[in-house]
């Protein structure tokens, strides 16, 4: 049973204000009280922890991360899950979504199978609470880091059993094929968000396919044909479809901080999930790892493959955060809810990303500068 908890001497972040001085009760790893201008509650409680003016704020959730410390979720490797979760943990994150890549279905339903288990027996870190299955339904001049011999179009066994497994929460895909139109179709009837990416569509292609039912794009700028003035494509369309939120890798090498804010004055916070895309190489030396089966060269921080293209990234979401913060102008909990309340709604996480009494209590004690102090996953200290 998770302890019970009492924060106070904190500054709250409550959607995009922050409390000045503020206190929160947990009980039974939900949120039970929350309070300002008033005593502290006088419940019994297991541990008191004086926050010393930092920031508390709910939990950060990445819904597309690929690896950590060496290792990469087509790994199939229970113990290499749990490491990358203690590793997204210490950098503030509460959730996750294990994302695999393009590959044989053989190695993707090892992938999947590996989640299911590692999901039932906990992680010691951040949630895993499913997978993100990017690809192999991909256009295979859009791939990037994608492998080239296994792009396909959707069937009907291969999508069936993906999605009886019930780990996936979101699917990338290319929506101009008319087979992986039926994917899209299935998976929305199953709750399973769809993500558009990796992809040529046209903008009249993306529109079919928020009709029926597509509601995200993939990293956007990323994987996709560049924009122009009279070929919107992808882009165009996410930044002006209300019913697409973008995915966006705030690390400032694979999106400048231009085009950060562009996205931003275009969608909102409601209308962007900040994610790290992060590959094995994330918190480890430069050096030569790998994202799914193809080999990645980390240098200076950045994840390429060897003829240059980028693979992946080696961020972490407190950077991203951080990131948006400077490129838009934007205070800690404007940026935040772009990583905690946003990624939460667009994944049907409806119990977590945000401070409000019943929720989880997944939380994160930080400084200004968006340095984690404390992390707090279903009421227990995981980090601090």
């Amino acid at each position: 049973m998770p302890q019970s908890m009492l924060f106070h001497n904190a500054r709250l972040v409550l959607g995009e204000r922050l409390v000045p001085e503020g206190w929160l009760l947990t009980q039974q790893g939900r949120i039970a009280e929350i309070g300002w201008d008033q005593p502290l509650p006088e419940d019994t409680v297991d541990r008191v922890i004086d926050a010393e003016g930092a920031i508390l704020a709910p939990g950060m959730i990445d819904t597309h991360v690929h690896g950590a410390l060496g290792h990469d979720t087509m790994d199939a490797s229970p113990e290499g899950l749990r490491e990358m979760a203690r590793f997204y943990a210490r950098h503030g994150v509460t959730s996750f979504l294990a994302t695999t890549m393009t590959a044989s279905h053989g190695a993707i339903m090892a992938a999947l199978g590996c989640l299911a288990g590692v999901m039932a027996e906990g992680t010691g870190g951040a949630t895993l609470v499913g997978a993100h299955v990017e690809g192999p339904y991909v256009d295979l001049d859009r791939r990037g880091a994608q492998a080239a011999d296994q792009v396909r179009r959707a069937s009907p066994q291969e999508s069936r059993e993906l999605l009886e497994t019930g780990v996936a929460r979101c699917i990338t895909l290319a929506p101009e094929f008319p087979e992986n139109q039926q994917l899209i179709v299935e998976a929305v009837r199953q709750g399973v968000a769809v993500s558009l990416g990796h992809s040529r569509a046209d903008a009249q292609e993306v529109a079919r396919a928020v009709a029926l039912g597509a509601s995200q794009v993939t990293h956007l700028y990323n994987g996709l044909e560049p924009m122009h003035h009279r070929r919107p494509g992808v882009v165009g369309a996410a930044l002006t479809l209300p019913g697409l939120r973008c995915q966006l890798i705030a690390d400032n090498v694979h999106v400048d901080p231009v085009m950060l804010d562009l996205a931003y004055r275009a969608k909102g916070a409601d209308g962007i999930i900040l994610i790290t895309d992060a590959m094995a190489g994330a918190g480890m030396p430069d050096g030569r790892y790998h994202l799914g089966e193809s080999e990645v060269i980390v240098q200076k921080g950045e994840a390429r493959l060897p003829e240059g293209n980028l693979a992946g990234s080696t961020l972490t979401l407190e950077r991203a955060v951080r990131n948006m913060m400077a490129a838009c102008g934007l205070t800690l909990p404007q940026a935040l809810r772009m990583a905690s309340e946003t990624p939460a709604r667009a994944c049907g996480l409806s119990d977590r990303g945000r401070l409000v009494v019943g929720a989880r209590a997944d939380l994160i004690l930080v400084d200004d500068g968006m340095n984690v102090r404390t992390t707090v996953v279903g009421g227990e200290v995981v980090v601090g």
